[in-house]
C-alpha cells in the first residue's frame, strides 16, 4: 500500500490507480503467499478500491474446433476457494468466443456476460488495446472503481487505431541487421526490436530484422564453418542498416567490429548502443588512427591504446552495484549534430544508462581530428555520450539506451534516424525541420504525431472534499 502511493514521475502527485501483476498458474506453490496477500489486501483497501482480473486460456482443439471452458471453470473455482473472486475474466483464445461459450463461462464462474472479455489472437499486438476498448473495459473500470474521469473525444485512441490499421497494410520493407551475441532468442533484444518497430511504423515501412551472431562474422568461423561465415556476411551485406546493441564479455566483439567497419566503409546507416558505441570507437582507432591493438580494458587490460576504460567509481573486483545506472543528462556540444536535430534541436536529453565502461576522455582529440565527433557529453563534460562520424549518411553511437524510452506513437530519435537513413529519407526529414510528411503523421485533427499533448488532457479532475 505504501508503494502504490509513491509518485511515478517528478510531479510528486500520488497515483490514483496501481496495477499489480501476479504471474503463473493458480495453485502453484510459489504463488500461494502472494494470493494470500491479495486476499488480505482486498479487505484492507475495501471492495470499491480493488478489482481482480483473471487471465485464462480457452483452448480450441483443431480436431473438433470446440472452445473448451473447463480450464477456466477450474481455475476460477480454485481461485475462489483461496478467497479471491474475479471481477473480469480475460479469455485468451485463438478466435473470438462464441456467445454460448461466453454465457457458459458467465454461468459457471459467477460473473455477468459483460465481465467475460475475449482477447483473441490479432494481427498486431497494437490491436489489443482497441479490442479491450470495444468490449467496454475502460467503462467497466470507471464504474467499478468509481474513477472520476471526464468523457471527451479521445484523440490518442484514434491515433492508436490509425497506427494499428497502418501496421496491417504496410507494403514497403526495410531490413536492419542486428549484430549481437544472443540472437538465438529474440526476447534478448525485445526493447531494441520494439524501438525499431515503432520507428518503422512511423515511416510507413514493414520491418525485417536480420539476426546475425557476431561470432559468425569472425575469421575463425571462416576456417571452422565457412558456410555459416558466408551466410552471416550475406545477411549483413543485404541489409539496409546495421545495429549493434549493448552487451558484455569479449566473445563476439571482433565480429561486431567487423560489421561496424563494413558499415563505415560502405556508407551504410549504423547505430551503436552502449557497447556498440564503444566498439565503434575501438574500430575507428584501429583502422583510421592506426592503433592496431586499440581496445577496451574490459577485453584487453594490457592494451597500449585503451580507448575504452572502466569508470573511476567502478571496482573491477566487485561487479554488483557498480554500474552507472538510471536516467542521466546528456548535453549536446554541437549545433550541427544530426542526433540533436532528430531530438528537436534541444540543448540536452535525459536518457537511461547501464554501463561500467566509458570512452577514454584523454584520447578524444585524436578522434575528432579525423572526423569522429563526440557531440554529446555528460553534465561535467567528462563522459562521452554521443558520437557521430562526419561525411557519413548516418553513423551514430550512443552510450545510453534510447530503446527504453521509445513509444509506439513517439519513436526514439536515434532509432528513427537509423530507419530514415536506411530508406533514404533522412536528409529530407532533417531539411523539413524533422517533421514527418502528412502521409506518415498519425493525423486525427490534432496535427501532431506526438501523444504528449493528448496524454496531458487525460487528467482526473481534482476532487474537492464535500
Amino acid at each position: 500500500m505504501k508503494q502504490a502511493k509513491i509518485s511515478v514521475d517528478e510531479d510528486g502527485v500520488e497515483p490514483q490507480v496501481c496495477v499489480i501483476e501476479l504471474g503463473g498458474t493458480v495453485g502453484d506453490i510459489e504463488s500461494m503467499p502472494f494470493i494470500e496477500a491479495f486476499r488480505q489486501f482486498q479487505f484492507k483497501v475495501k471492495r470499491e478500491n480493488f478489482c481482480n482480473i483473471h487471465v485464462s486460456l480457452v483452448p480450441q482443439p483443431s480436431s473438433t474446433g470446440e472452445q473448451k471452458t473447463k480450464p477456466t471453470q477450474n481455475s476460477v473455482r480454485e481461485l475462489r476457494g483461496l478467497g479471491l473472486s474475479p471481477d473480469l475474466i480475460m479469455c485468451r483464445c485463438a478466435s473470438p468466443l462464441d456467445t454460448a461459450v461466453k454465457e457458459k463461462i458467465s454461468m459457471f464462474c459467477h460473473v455477468e456476460p459483460t465481465q467475460v472479455i475475449c482477447v483473441q489472437d490479432v494481427a498486431s499486438v497494437y490491436r489489443v488495446p482497441l479490442l479491450l476498448e470495444d468490449q467496454g473495459v475502460v467503462n467497466y473500470f470507471c464504474q467499478r472503481l468509481d474513477l472520476p474521469t471526464v468523457t471527451r473525444p479521445r484523440k490518442m485512441l484514434s491515433k492508436w487505431k490509425e497506427m494499428a490499421d497502418r501496421s496491417a497494410r504496410l507494403l514497403e520493407h526495410v531490413s536492419i541487421a542486428l549484430v549481437g551475441k544472443y540472437t538465438k532468442l529474440a526476447d534478448s533484444y525485445t526493447s531494441v526490436i520494439k524501438a525499431l518497430e515503432h520507428s518503422a511504423l512511423a515511416i510507413n515501412h514493414r520491418l525485417e530484422v536480420k539476426y546475425i551472431d557476431s561470432a559468425d562474422l569472425e575469421t575463425t568461423t571462416l576456417q571452422d564453418e565457412p558456410v555459416k561465415y558466408h551466410e552471416a556476411w550475406q545477411k549483413l551485406c543485404s541489409s539496409d542498416g546495421v545495429l549493434v546493441p549493448g552487451g558484455f564479455g569479449v566473445r563476439g566483439t571482433e565480429g561486431k567490429m567487423q560489421a561496424i567497419n563494413w558499415a563505415r566503409k560502405q556508407n551504410k546507416p549504423f547505430l551503436g548502443v552502449c557497447l556498440g558505441m564503444q566498439l565503434a570507437v575501438c574500430e575507428f582507432a584501429r583502422n583510421v588512427l592506426g592503433w592496431e591493438d586499440a581496445n577496451s580494458t574490459e577485453f584487453n587490460p594490457e592494451s597500449s591504446h585503451p580507448v575504452v576504460i572502466d569508470m573511476p567509481e567502478h571496482n573491477p573486483g566487485q561487479m554488483g552495484g557498480t554500474m552507472r545506472l538510471g536516467k542521466r543528462r546528456t548535453i549536446f556540444k554541437s549545433n550541427t549534430s544530426v542526433l540533436r536535430k532528430l531530438y528537436g534541436h534541444v540543448e540536452y536529453v535525459d536518457e537511461r544508462h547501464r554501463h561500467r565502461f566509458e570512452v577514454n576522455p584523454e584520447l578524444i582529440h585524436y578522434f575528432e581530428k579525423k572526423g569522429l565527433q563526440f557531440v554529446g557529453q555528460d553534465v561535467e563534460g567528462e563522459r562521452m555520450e554521443v558520437v557521430e562520424l562526419e561525411d557519413h549518411c548516418y553513423f551514430v553511437g550512443v552510450q545510453y539506451h534510447p530503446e527504453f524510452t521509445s513509444r509506439p506513437i513517439k519513436p526514439s530519435p536515434p532509432y528513427l534516424g537509423l530507419l530514415l537513413a536506411a530508406v533514404g529519407k533522412l536528409q529530407g526529414y532533417v531539411s523539413k525541420g524533422c517533421r514527418l510528411s502528412p502521409r506518415d503523421t498519425y493525423s486525427d485533427r490534432s496535427g501532431s504525431s506526438s501523444p504528449e499533448t493528448d496524454i496531458c488532457e487525460l487528467r482526473f479532475p481534482s476532487l474537492s472534499p464535500e
